[in-house]
């Protein structure tokens, strides 16, 4: 409602939205994103996606850590996989696929075991 509203008292996507702006006031190179929106609303997403957007066109280099693999295929160029704590694949935007980054995902031999 106003300038004077503490952050804690905003909903989780103003919150996060507020966090970004004061990142974005150091003027970085690179932007590390981790689960940038984990917990917030539908339309938060869409302001936050847009605003990513609108920065890599700028040319600034955005790392974004998700779980959310729609996430990931949606707003990536590129997608790292890890599993174990290393790389374990790379994959560009035309090569996407969700079957084939989950089973990047997955320790060595689980990726042909069936589920429990």
């Amino acid at each position: 409602p106003s300038r004077n509203q503490k952050v804690g008292n905003l909903s989780g996507g103003n919150q996060q939205k507020v966090v970004i702006g004061k990142w974005l006031n150091a003027d970085p190179e690179i932007l590390i994103m981790d689960e940038p929106t984990r917990g917030i609303d539908v339309g938060a997403k869409s302001e936050i996606y847009d605003l990513l957007y609108g920065l890599a066109e700028q040319g600034m280099t955005i790392l974004v850590v998700s779980s959310e693999l729609p996430e990931v295929m949606g707003i990536c160029d590129r997608v790292l996989v890890m599993c174990q704590g290393r790389i374990r694949a790379g994959f560009t935007r035309d090569q996407f696929n969700e079957e084939r980054l989950l089973a990047a995902a997955l320790p060595d031999g689980q990726a042909s075991q069936p589920a429990a």
